[in-house]
């Protein structure tokens, strides 16, 4: 890994942690402290992604597969270059003010000069304590840690600005967990997963010195993220600092439209969970929408006030930046701070609705056809019906003959299908109107370029966890493998792409997930 170098701009431009213990404890003034990882018992390379390895890292095949790595991408070693470290920030969880939180199992190792000339911070996630562990021991278990390494990749070939995941280690070490807080802990396998972003900053990193009133410490933050992240910035300091606002919310606004675009549910949308630079970040307790229902959370925390739900993330993120907002109001004017957060609203009403119109094929989707995409809606929930097999389905319906049939197979109880049929034909007899005389080959297109065929569903990924537990990563391999190509239309991934087994409706891991997932 000789070619692998750093250029620390955090580290080097923040200020750290004047303390170097590692122990739990309220740290102020600091946008970080220093932290090694601790060593585990017998690092083991399990998944890699060869696009963030060789293209964005410049990493061959054989480092990869070297010792080397695997003791550096699971803790055990500290590379030339690394300066390890874990940002302190805070957040609001569940809509009520967390104080101080920070990276309490993740470890900065430093900003790598990727092969296009960018920054990417590479980060150990499960790599041991840190003086924000609080209470816990900084790992993570395999179930977590896969399901993070496959999403991360999943997400960004669907064309989901996301985090990266370069690597999958195990540590040889067991980590006792308690996976629903019933009592029932145990001991399961270890494991370490290695994120790469141009940032790990979030909403919270700027929350946490504005409650504290430490504003030299906010403006530092603030104007080394407008200098650093958003290069293309303008102006003078004020003006830089009004426009990054802006294209804060604008990029979240996007990153919200294109989550609901694939059915996408995070699960656990904490400020502290919500990047500044408008990317998924912080793989948790996520699912996918399997029937399409907008009430759906994968979240058990949040299985009473649903708050995180599917068809709620759009206004949470709103809330979430008007949180943000608030830590900033000291530092921008009120006006800008309004005019940011309008942004927010204009950018996703106007993403949403291209977004929902390349989804049915259209060119745009114009107030008429409101009422039309409302209807499909409440009958996709109501029917228990598959959204992604439906969208697929929709594009090779024949918009002169629509046949309601072959969209039976996307309804996962067939009586309701039957039950359904009358108010489906007369919504595509409507649907058919409405494209009018598009051409049904580029509609075909437009459709599938925008609906995926392939996502990564719970149940996928439980098979893969219960497979490695039990010593195999080939399903790791697989999925890997079929997530790079989500929108094919080939053979190769169609035993990835059906609706939800029946086994899979109210099983662990597959409907019902927790933060220790």
């Amino acid at each position: 890994m000789q070619g692998l170098t750093f250029d620390n701009r955090f580290v080097r431009e923040l200020p750290a942690d004047a303390s170097r213990e590692n122990r739990p404890r309220q740290v102020e003034g600091a946008a970080y402290s220093f932290v090694d990882p601790t060593p585990v018992a017998a690092p083991r390379l399990l998944a890699h992604s060869p696009e963030v390895a060789g293209e964005l890292l410049g990493l061959t095949e054989a480092e990869v597969a070297s010792a080397d790595f695997a003791e550096v991408f699971g803790g055990n070693r500290v590379w030339p270059g690394m300066e390890p470290v874990a940002a302190c920030y805070g957040g609001h969880q569940f809509g009520h003010w967390a104080g101080q939180l920070g990276d309490g199992r993740a470890i900065s190792l430093g900003e790598a000069l990727a092969t296009d000339g960018s920054h990417q911070e590479l980060q150990l996630k499960g790599a041991g304590p840190t003086p924000y562990s609080r209470r816990a021991d900084g790992r993570a278990v395999l179930r977590s840690s896969i399901r993070e390494f496959l999403c991360s990749e999943a997400m960004h070939h669907l064309g989901v600005p996301t985090t990266r995941a370069l690597s999958l280690v195990a540590t040889g070490d067991d980590v006792v967990r308690d996976m629903f807080y019933d009592g029932n802990a145990r001991a399961e396998p270890g494991a370490v997963v290695c994120r790469v972003a141009p940032s790990f900053l979030r909403f919270g990193t700027y929350e946490l010195p504005a409650s504290r009133g430490d504003r030299p410490l906010l403006e530092r933050l603030v104007d080394f993220t407008t200098d650093q992240l958003f290069p293309d910035l303008e102006g003078d300091r004020d003006q830089r600092r009004s426009d990054w606002f802006a294209e804060v919310c604008r990029r979240t606004a996007v990153l919200m439209a294109h989550w609901m675009r694939v059915g996408f549910v995070h699960g656990v949308m904490n400020t502290d969970n919500l990047s500044i630079l408008g990317l998924t970040i912080d793989y948790g307790p996520y699912g996918w929408i399997d029937n399409f229902d907008t009430n759906w959370t994968p979240n058990t925390t949040d299985a009473q006030t649903r708050r995180y739900r599917f068809g709620q993330q759009p206004a949470v993120a709103h809330w979430n930046l008007r949180a943000l907002a608030l830590a900033l109001e000291d530092l921008l004017p009120a006006d800008a701070l309004e005019s940011g957060l309008q942004v927010y609203v204009d950018t996703f009403q106007a993403a949403h609705a291209r977004i929902v119109a390349a989804k049915l094929g259209m060119e745009d989707c114009q107030q008429p056809d409101t009422e039309l995409v409302q209807e499909l809606w409440t009958l996709l929930q109501r029917g228990e019906v598959d959204m992604t097999l439906f969208f697929r389905a929709l594009a090779a319906v024949d918009p002169a003959s629509p046949d309601p049939d072959a969209l039976r197979e996307c309804y996962y109880v067939d009586e309701t299908f039957v039950a359904e049929r009358d108010g489906l034909a007369a919504w595509l007899d409507r649907y058919a109107a409405a494209l009018g005389r598009l051409d049904s080959d580029s509609r075909r297109a437009r459709m599938n370029a925008a609906n995926p065929r392939f996502v990564l569903r719970n149940y996928l990924v439980q098979e893969a966890i219960e497979q490695a537990e039990a010593g195999s990563t080939e399903r790791i391999g697989e999925l890997l493998e079929a997530s790079r190509r989500p929108y094919d239309d080939g053979p190769e991934i169609a035993r990835f792409c059906q609706k939800r087994p029946d086994w899979a409706r109210v099983k662990a891991g597959c409907s019902m997930l927790s933060c220790s997932s």
